[in-house]
């Protein structure tokens, strides 16, 4: 009798068990084709020849694959250019704001620089709206000669990320054990040794998270870009606004140019994914 009872409920739950990762392998599936079917059209689209972008029924795949929208984003329409200025601006930006941001959570932190209500004034200046400064920072840019240079931008996305940084940098530091630098502090160490050899290196999974995010905000950003810069130092965002025009839009070339722009955001995700997740997970522990 007891061998009858405890066979019986085995059977269902090695069945569940079946079920459930055919569920979730469902699921995964459906979420995957959700995200990755525009990111195919995309790509496909880039190398169609012009005449199969609206064709019905669709191209699934081209059956000559083209380059020249590539060259024509690149050269003709100085995508070349724009992806040069957007990696000087957004690498230079991450590094200022993530240095600047990170002695100020320290600060923050540890010192309590401002009160308790300093941190929270900080993150509150990034719920500010773009297009309330937009027109005094271009006023004020114009007067002091930053409109339309690289200096201009990495000041203005510096400003535009910093709150963010010094957020994430801040709950960081705030679960981190204080006794590891008190420690270095009677060993003999300064306060700026005691954060520098014990405190960043301890940091620095959340210093590259909040760089991942500094970094694709400032590579994303298109408003400031497009009302700061004009010919020399415009980024990549604002070189699609000349794929529109009376004549029609420009599918391919415009789809070229998203291909390329994802380059840098996936090999910079992909070579930090380790940091990336720590920094995410322990960074969350405690606000």
């Amino acid at each position: 009798m007891t061998a009858t009872v405890s066979a019986g409920p085995a059977p269902r739950r090695r069945r569940r068990g079946r079920r459930l990762p055919i569920g979730r392998i469902l699921l995964l599936g459906i979420y995957l084709m959700f995200i990755l079917a525009p990111l195919y059209w995309v790509l496909i689209t880039s190398i169609k020849p012009s005449d199969d972008y609206l064709a019905v029924p669709p191209v699934w795949f081209p059956d000559a694959p083209t380059i020249v929208h590539y060259t024509a984003a690149l050269f003709a329409y100085r995508g070349l250019q724009g992806l040069i200025n957007s990696l000087i601006i957004s690498i230079s930006a991450t590094a200022l704001s993530c240095l600047i941001g990170t002695l100020m959570a320290y600060s923050l932190a540890r010192f309590r620089t401002g009160g308790m209500h300093l941190s929270f004034w900080v993150l509150s200046q990034r719920f500010l709206p773009p297009i309330a400064i937009i027109l005094p920072l271009f006023l004020n840019y114009r007067l002091v000669g930053l409109q339309d240079t690289h200096v201009g931008m990495i000041l203005a996305y510096t400003m535009f990320t910093l709150p963010v940084t010094v957020w994430m940098m801040y709950a960081y530091f705030r679960q981190m054990p204080r006794s590891l630098e008190d420690a270095a502090l009677v060993d003999g160490c300064t306060r700026w040794q005691a954060l520098w050899t014990v405190a960043i290196p301890l940091a620095v999974p959340g210093i590259v998270a909040a760089a991942i995010f500094t970094f694709i905000a400032c590579w994303t950003e298109f408003f400031f870009a497009l009302v700061l810069t004009s010919r020399d130092a415009f980024t990549l965002p604002t070189v699609f606004r000349a794929f529109l025009s009376f004549q029609g839009a420009q599918y391919g070339e415009a789809s070229a140019l998203a291909i390329v722009s994802l380059g840098p955001s996936i090999i910079l995700g992909v070579l930090v994914q380790k940091h990336l997740v720590r920094g995410l997970t322990l960074g969350a522990i405690r606000g």
